[in-house]
């Protein structure tokens, strides 16, 4: 089984990832690129919506395959990360994130370039938990909550940890909506239609002048990272 299918509904793709907790690795993040390949060169009026199955949208950076990364791989990888969330950030493809259960760590930062999103009302957390697992945040991480959240929720979130239901993301303005776990898609593509007939070049260039700075900070060429797992 792939990570993900994609479909389409009218004008809107519709980005499924169905691997269970949907962890971020090179062959996971290479179908999201692949998946963006194929929307970005549709014609006529499109919109993007990314979602999971069951009980994850997505557990974030596939931790576990990462360690196993030879030396200098991770940073690798995590270059290539920082291009594919700042791709969804860029992009003159409305997109909206429908967070239908748990979205931890990488998967925040990745819904967080989204450009709505819309989460499960009753079920799952949205989180970065990294202050637990005892992981740094790396300034372009940093950056997409800067950018993306308000001071009150940047500072709950990194320094405590939080998970929040969708009510209390909703309330924090990390999301932008709650539904129904029957409502949740309809809701998301209904959004992204009503997104789908903007002029792209347009929405690609306001959104550039929207966040500059964090768009720099995803630039590929940046010197990847080191680690953050120990050598010995």
């Amino acid at each position: 089984m792939g990570f993900l299918e994609l479909t389409r509904e009218g004008d809107v793709f519709v980005m499924t990832m169905i691997a269970g907790d949907n962890r971020f690795n090179n062959e996971t993040v290479a179908e999201i690129n692949a998946a963006l390949d194929e929307v970005e060169a549709s014609t006529g009026p499109t919109a993007l919506v990314t979602t999971g199955t069951g009980k994850f949208y997505s557990n974030g950076l596939d931790l576990d395959r990462l360690r196993e990364l030879p030396q200098g791989g991770f940073g690798v990888f995590l270059t290539g990360f920082y291009k594919t969330i700042g791709r969804v950030l860029a992009s003159g493809v409305p997109s909206v994130a429908a967070i239908n259960g748990h979205c931890f760590a990488g998967a925040a930062f990745f819904s967080l370039c989204h450009d709505y999103r819309i989460m499960r009302e009753d079920r799952g957390f949205f989180c970065v938990p990294e202050i637990e697992l005892g992981l740094p945040l790396w300034a372009e991480f940093m950056g997409v909550l800067r950018t993306k959240l308000s001071p009150l929720a940047l500072r709950d979130l990194v320094l405590t940890g939080v998970r929040l239901g969708g009510p209390d993301a909703l309330r924090y303005g990390a999301v932008d909506a709650v539904a129904s776990e029957d409502e949740l898609l309809s809701v998301a593509i209904a959004k992204a239609a009503s997104l789908a007939t903007k002029p792209r070049p347009i929405y690609a260039q306001l959104k550039s002048q929207m966040y500059p700075e964090l768009l720099r900070l995803l630039d590929p060429t940046s010197t990847p990272p080191a680690s953050p797992f120990a050598t010995t």
